[in-house]
């Protein structure tokens, strides 16, 4: 039997996504200025004007000029992000690794070694509680269609990873986001998804045109995520790292599962994707003054949406193998580039909410 292409679940996931991203560069704004000036009468404020307003400390300026060029210099936002930006690009995940108070390079390895064996044992774990009844080995057309497929999946996250950095470092992204975050947030979510649909809608004979649409896609999937090259780059390594780790185990489940296991699970993984959906758009349209709605919000999201993009993980597997099944028997044309684009769609998701876990770990050390 067919298995429909769902664009409403497509569209559901690409929505989440693009709105935890306009959460992220917002947020980086934000970042930049300070908490709260402290006030005029307070004694750390008077002492501040005393000292950069005496003329030991501003021989050539008057004392009014050098208060107001203090005031400036620490009330800009887009100084510091330009500062940010011209150095972020020179950084590098070694100087921001060595930068990490209390770990030398033994405590590291040891926890990247902790991190693999934490992986491993997981998906040894999923393989015994959900695979108890594993199928035969893969056919030759449902071997060679996910490998494809994979090849696919591996070449759009290397082009979106290259273009996301192709733009940090020329400046675009910091000149794109100083305009209107949203805008930016709209623009790369409405590309996306009109580049989604020409793929699908492009038969697979048209390989010009089909590319020339995949790529727009990664294009706009490389905008989306680009805020995050602002990030330190060792959270980045850290959340690929588990990424990689989360998609490979997840996928080798999905395809060694007993055919049509887990494409039952299409119907709950819609309604918990608009769940996570409505709850990632929910910080834009609820008052600043419910904090405690949005804060329950926000962990929908994160954690719902981890749960909820693991399972389509499972889903978009065996949906691969059906359809290289009945592309072998005719039924359907076999499109790998198409069945790409769910994966990879889960796998950026999941990276987003990884960072945002580890970006809440070291706020709370801190």
């Amino acid at each position: 039997m067919k298995t429909p292409i769902s664009l409403q679940a497509l569209l559901g996931r690409h929505v989440s996504q693009a709105s935890q991203t306009s959460w992220t560069a917002p947020a980086l704004l934000r970042a930049a200025k300070p908490v709260q000036r402290a006030s005029a009468s307070s004694p750390l404020a008077r002492s501040l004007h005393t000292r950069f307003a005496s003329p030991a400390a501003c021989p050539k300026q008057s004392p009014v000029r050098g208060a107001r060029s203090l005031h400036t210099s620490y009330r800009s936002p887009s100084e510091v992000l330009k500062r940010i930006t011209r150095q972020g690009s020179r950084r590098s995940y070694q100087g921001a690794a060595a930068s990490l108070p209390g770990l030398n390079q033994q405590q590291k390895y040891t926890q990247y070694g902790i991190t693999a064996g934490v992986i491993v044992a997981g998906a040894t774990a999923l393989q015994m509680f959900m695979n108890r009844e594993q199928r035969d080995s893969l056919s030759p057309v449902e071997a060679k269609h996910l490998n494809a497929t994979f090849q696919y999946l591996g070449a759009g996250l290397a082009v979106v990873v290259a273009t996301a950095v192709g733009l940090h470092k020329s400046g675009t992204t910091y000149r794109l986001m100083a305009l209107n975050p949203l805008v930016f947030a709209g623009v790369s979510l409405v590309g996306s998804i009109g580049s989604m649909m020409l793929i699908h809608r492009i038969p697979a004979e048209e390989t010009g045109k089909k590319h020339l649409a995949w790529l727009a896609f990664n294009g706009f999937q490389a905008m989306t995520l680009a805020p995050l090259a602002f990030l330190q780059p060792a959270i980045l390594f850290k959340a690929g790292l588990y990424t990689a780790g989360v998609i490979g185990s997840l996928s080798y489940v999905g395809a060694t599962a007993k055919n049509d296991t887990y494409l039952m699970m299409g119907g709950p993984l819609l309604a918990g994707l608009t769940v996570v959906a409505l709850s990632s758009l929910a910080p834009l349209v609820l008052p600043a003054t419910a904090i405690r709605t949005v804060s329950i919000a926000q962990n929908i999201s994160l954690y719902g949406g981890l749960a909820v993009f693991g399972g389509m993980t499972l889903y978009d597997v065996q949906k691969i193998l059906a359809h290289g099944r009945m592309a072998a028997a005719g039924q359907i044309q076999a499109d790998p580039m198409a069945d790409s684009i769910g994966i990879q769609l889960d796998t950026i998701n999941i990276f987003i909410r990884i960072v945002q876990l580890l970006m809440m770990q070291q706020n709370r050390r801190k």
